[in-house]
């Protein structure tokens, strides 16, 4: 009897870690879609939000790394001013994984078709829980 009340317990506790690790992919997931509706858009601002407003905040690209979210921003606006450099984003999720009860990695490829010449690539993403929120705080982007 104390083996199948320790199953059990042993059994909710496992569930119970599967579901908060859904659930805090799912808001990663989410937040990501709402990125990709930004963007298509054409609204940077709105974009951003997902990043870590923050000095510390880490972006590398092809010219290096960018620290900071302003900087990012100023960066965003500088290298895509509208909608046809913006182009339309798509992107796809090749993993998601958990590394602590406050940080993901996320892996996948991005891709812009544009009127002035289709781009793409590939992005890691580190994102931390913040005041309850996952915010991207470092992304590397090529």
């Amino acid at each position: 009897m104390k083996k199948i009340i320790y199953l059990l317990v042993l059994f909710i506790a496992v569930n119970k870690i599967a579901i908060a690790q859904t659930k805090d992919e799912l808001q990663i997931r989410n937040s990501m879609n709402e990125q990709l509706a930004a963007w298509n858009a054409g609204d940077v601002d709105r974009f951003m939000l997902t990043y870590w407003q923050s000095d510390s905040l880490k972006f590398i690209g092809k010219s290096g790394v960018t620290y900071g979210w302003q900087k990012t921003l100023e960066n965003y606006k500088k290298g895509y001013p509208d909608t046809a450099a913006m182009g339309k984003l798509d992107f796809n999720i090749l993993e998601v994984k958990r590394l602590s009860v406050l940080y993901f990695f996320v892996v996948g490829k991005w891709h812009l078709t544009r009127s002035i010449g289709d781009v793409g690539g590939h992005f890691t993403l580190l994102f931390k829980k913040i005041k309850n929120k996952w915010v991207i705080v470092v992304d590397h982007s090529s």
